[in-house]
């Protein structure tokens, strides 16, 4: 019989298999997988067709941008005279500018002989060693070639760039981001989620059991992950009820992020007005106040975070007044419709340009978490009113943006089956190789 079920879980792995190409191992507490890689830059050519010299056959000296340090010097101390060092500046003038050298970023430097060619004012360097290329990484997937000997020359050397669709399903047992991590999934991938599901899904709210898949691109450079680069699917699960997010572009400058139903993710307005925090206070008619120590009522949420946090107006809106205002301290309010009005308390700094009258859109930095006024730490004081009466911005309830033109629905559809079937594929792969291991 046991025999029967290994042949019967092995003709279940080869079909999944065969759906889903895997790259890679699975990360302890998340299911990944690629299927394909697309290259976008590809061999040693970079920006614009320049490539690699042939560096083989030289010495090598690698090193890091000290503080202090700056492009003269660090070429000086390379080797080449003062005189070389200017040159070369010159000559990378209009590539590359020398002021933007970053403390702590990699370089390599090459030696080799001089060639038999050798240009005036520089006999003594006969029989010698010499710097003749410098290598300095300005960020993970883009270089600037250095050519230290006449006739001097500067180009950008861009890496080879892929691009890997993965998977990863994670359930919540400490916070999203812990999870993630101990998963082996990308921190940006939290970040992605996050502005795709900020108007449906109170992040501050997650409770274990919560559960996350997602279907998505990784942009990977030597090995190593440079950004999440596009979530296709989603799958939230909270309270064994499903909230899925499929990714369809209609090519109209708009939004992209749609539910099963063809309704935008988008919300009139933002679940909350700032990122990763905690709330420290609710809602309430009865609160004892931290500093007076009187019950009264709070009529809005805190949200304990670091000074310098940004805030965010939580929808489109005209802003009525940018002033301190006594114990709720540099206040920024804003009227969104003739419904609904916020203010944000407590602020440290106003967002640049933020005056009375401004008109702001979703997601525009208004202000800076801080701590003026009657408070005893930095957090924001967040309030909302609907029709001049306070409510409690957690159970704010928010209408549909624009939904899916009729005309792409057919489409849309298709892109959803599919997507569904990529997760269906997956999971029964996984469920299957369980099995499998178990026998």
């Amino acid at each position: 019989m046991k025999g029967i079920c290994k042949v019967l879980i092995i003709g279940l792995l080869v079909v999944a298999s065969s759906s889903c190409g895997r790259k890679g191992e699975t990360p302890a507490g998340a299911t990944e997988f690629s299927t394909g890689v697309s290259e976008l830059s590809s061999g040693n050519m970079g920006q614009g067709g320049a490539a690699l010299p042939q560096l083989d056959s030289l010495d090598c000296r690698s090193g890091k941008v000290r503080s202090g340090q700056f492009f003269s010097t660090l070429l000086t101390s390379l080797g080449l005279s003062a005189s070389e060092a200017y040159d070369l500046s010159q000559a990378c003038d209009s590539v590359f500018d020398v002021r933007t050298l970053r403390v702590g970023n990699t370089y390599s430097a090459y030696y080799g002989r001089p060639s038999s060619v050798i240009p005036s004012g520089h006999e003594g360097r006969v029989g010698e060693s010499v710097l003749q290329y410098l290598v300095y990484d300005r960020d993970r997937s883009s270089q600037i070639v250095f050519q230290c000997q006449p006739p001097y020359k500067t180009w950008v050397y861009e890496k080879p760039v892929t691009v890997e669709l993965r998977y990863a399903d994670v359930t919540i047992s400490n916070s999203l981001w812990v999870d993630m991590v101990d998963a082996g999934v990308s921190p940006n991938l939290i970040l992605s989620l996050s502005d795709i599901y900020a108007w449906t899904v109170d992040f501050f709210g997650l409770q274990k059991g919560d559960r996350f898949r997602v279907l998505y691109d990784e942009k990977m450079c030597d090995g190593e992950v440079l950004s999440v680069d596009t979530v296709r699917y989603a799958v939230f699960t909270h309270n064994g009820s499903d909230l899925p997010s499929v990714m369809y572009d209609q090519k109209d400058g708009g939004n992209i992020y749609w539910n099963e139903k063809g309704e935008s993710m988008r919300k009139a307005f933002l679940k909350a007005p700032l990122k990763f925090s905690r709330i420290s206070s609710g809602f309430s008619y009865a609160r004892r106040h931290p500093v007076t120590k009187k019950v009264r009522p709070h009529t809005g949420v805190d949200y304990a975070a670091p000074v310098g946090t940004p805030v965010m107006s939580i929808g489109d809106g005209v802003v009525t007044s940018v002033k301190h205002e006594g114990a709720g301290g540099k206040t920024v309010r804003i009227r969104h419709n003739s419904v609904y009005s916020t203010a944000y308390l407590h602020l440290s700094k106003y967002g640049k340009g933020i005056a009375p009258g401004k008109r702001v859109r979703q997601g525009e930095v208004i202000g800076y978490v801080g701590s003026t006024g009657r408070s005893t730490g930095p957090h924001l004081d967040f309030r909302v009113w609907k029709n001049g009466s306070p409510i409690n911005p957690l159970k704010m309830d928010s209408p549909p943006a624009e939904p899916l033109k009729e005309a792409h629905k057919a489409e849309f559809e298709r892109m959803h089956e599919k997507y569904k079937a990529q997760i269906d594929t997956i999971q029964a792969r996984s469920v299957a190789q369980k099995l499998f291991d178990l026998l």
